[in-house]
Formats: structure tokens, C-alpha cells, sequence
């Protein structure tokens, strides 16, 4: 029973106090606190090990193997009931994990819940309350840049963002974990999205605040490995998790999305690394493992749905 946390690291030292004091002092304990590392150079390592040794589980991995990799080789370590998952660049309201665990025993449907991610220099503007996914294949993220007062109730999103969220683990065990394939970006929407296949939900914690730096580990909001490496994984994204017809009945939509994101980028001086992903992931998505619509295609009318309220959504704000 209970929470394991799961942090991946990578070259995160400046981080990990601030990080882990804040989560030494939650209200609710973690049963465990796993910290995967993925081949830091920079001290990490050494650091957990003189200051944290006796109070975390630290997996070192050979090589950086990115987001996806590092999490699951941690929820696999874990034995609870649920499994929440933190970025090292990260402080935390006393009453986090009690918020995160909370929700997850209010509903058994629940996959996973997502937190109020605010702005670590400034805390009363939200960085993530939840994600939406639309029909022209974007992912986005809810109330970026918006004032915290106006994300007090607690709700259901289309996704959870895996920087601070926890997990169930039997619907792991169900479902399967994060898919290497992605490394890392997008990931936590396939995940999600895959729950939401088998029926599931995702929710937001309007409670269950942390404060966050962002872009630590990529090092800016855009750069050309992040570009590329999302644009391939929403090519995945969409291959794995919907159906040919779903495909078909919202190529328009997908097809414009990355005509636009294609402008946008070119507009940033990133406009080949965007379409050399892209086309990276129409080369290799028969790598990727489809899921079945056979017995979910209720689900699969319920996620069109959100799609389209989503969609909606967006163009209203313009």
C-alpha cells in the first residue's frame, strides 16, 4: 500500500536539494523514493550518495536513456499501490503527495492525477494544471501563464503531466509502463491516452501544488533536439493510439496541425529539425506497438469527443 516516488535525474545536482528536502517533508510519507539516474556527469551521483544515502533507493543506468527508460526501471522497483513521479527541478507544497493520494483513493477508475504546476519564480501563475490533446495532433497545456486563483477545483483532464503526477500501479500492470520508444516528450500524453483507451480516466488536483523551474534538463522552451525529438513522438503518438478510421476521419485536422507547427517553427529557425522529425516517425512508427480497438470502441467514441472539445477549446482562446 501507500506511494512510491519516482525522480529520473539527469546531470540535476543543482536541483535535488530543494527537491528532495521539500519532499521530506510531506504530510503523507512516501513508503520509498527511487532516484534513477541516467549516467550523470556533473555530481548528482556522489551528491545523493553523501547527503541522502540512507533515505533514498538510487538505480544508476549506464547510458542516458532518457525519461521514458528511467521512470519505468523506478515504478518497477516500486511495490505500492501507487507510484507518483517527480522532476528533480521541483519544490513542493507540505501537503503534495496527501493531495496526489487522496484523489486516487476517491475513484478506482482513476489512472492518474496530475498537480497545480506552478512557476518557481513566480508562484501564483500556473506553469501546468493538466493537458489537453486536440484533432490537429496537439498537445497543450492548460492554464499556462494564467493565475493560480482561477484552477481551484479539482477535475478531469485528458492527460496527466508525468513531471508531477502519480500512478496506479495495478492499471500499470494492466495497460503497460511509458513507452521507450519516445524517450522522453510526450510520453506521459501516450500513456494517458492509452488509459483512456482501456477506459479509464485521468485527473487534475487543484490541492496538490508544487513549483517549478522547467526546461531543466532540455535547457529552453525550444531548441532543435526538443523539436525534433516531439515532432517524431506525436507521429507515434497518434499512430499507436488511434485506429486507422479514427485517423482517417481527422486527417484534415492532423495534417493542418503540422503544416501550422511546420510555419511556426520556421518562423523560430527550427523549421527542418520539426519536419525532419516528423518524418523520423513516419520512417520508423512499425516500430511502435498499435493498441487494439476491438472491444474499446465505446472508449474510442469518448475520446473523439474530448478531441473535438478540445479542439474547440483552443480556437476559442485563439
Amino acid at each position: 500500500m501507500g506511494v512510491s516516488v519516482v525522480i529520473p535525474n539527469y546531470n540535476g545536482e543543482k536541483y535535488l536539494k530543494a527537491c528532495l528536502e521539500s519532499l521530506m517533508e510531506q504530510t503523507l510519507k512516501p513508503e520509498e523514493i527511487i532516484i534513477v539516474d541516467n549516467n550523470s556527469k556533473d555530481g548528482s551521483i556522489e551528491y545523493i550518495k553523501n547527503n541522502f544515502n540512507d533515505k533514498v533507493t538510487l538505480i544508476c543506468l549506464e547510458d542516458n536513456y532518457g525519461f521514458s527508460k528511467a521512470v519505468n526501471e523506478g515504478i518497477k522497483k516500486s511495490e505500492s499501490e501507487f507510484v507518483a513521479l517527480l522532476n528533480n527541478d521541483t519544490q513542493l507544497h507540505k501537503d503534495w503527495l496527501k493531495e496526489l493520494y487522496n484523489c486516487m483513493k476517491s475513484d478506482e477508475q482513476i489512472f492518474s492525477c496530475c498537480s497545480k504546476m506552478l512557476r518557481f519564480d513566480n508562484r501564483e501563475i500556473i506553469d501546468d494544471a493538466g493537458d489537453e490533446y486536440t484533432l490537429f495532433g496537439w498537445g497543450s497545456k492548460i492554464g499556462d501563464g494564467k493565475l493560480s486563483s482561477d484552477y481551484e477545483e479539482s477535475r478531469e483532464v485528458f492527460s496527466s503531466c508525468a513531471g508531477a503526477a502519480i500512478y496506479r500501479s495495478s492499471i500499470l500492470e494492466e495497460i503497460g509502463l511509458f513507452d521507450e520508444n519516445f524517450f522522453a516528450y510526450l510520453e506521459d500524453m501516450d500513456i494517458s491516452y492509452r488509459a483512456r483507451v482501456y477506459g479509464y480516466k485521468n485527473y487534475f488536483s487543484a490541492k496538490a501544488k508544487i513549483y517549478h523551474i522547467g526546461s531543466a534538463t532540455s535547457g529552453s522552451k525550444h531548441n532543435s533536439f526538443k523539436v525534433k525529438l516531439s515532432a517524431r513522438n506525436n507521429i507515434y503518438l497518434i499512430y499507436k493510439n488511434m485506429p486507422n478510421s479514427q485517423i482517417v476521419l481527422n486527417f484534415i485536422f492532423i495534417f493542418a496541425g503540422v503544416v501550422i507547427k511546420w510555419i511556426y517553427f520556421i518562423m523560430k529557425g527550427l523549421g527542418r529539425d520539426y519536419i525532419s522529425g516528423v518524418l523520423e516517425g513516419l520512417k520508423t512508427k512499425s516500430k511502435i506497438h498499435r493498441l487494439s480497438m476491438k472491444n474499446n470502441l465505446y472508449n474510442y467514441r469518448q475520446i473523439q469527443k474530448m478531441l473535438f472539445k478540445n479542439t474547440i477549446n483552443l480556437l476559442k482562446r485563439g
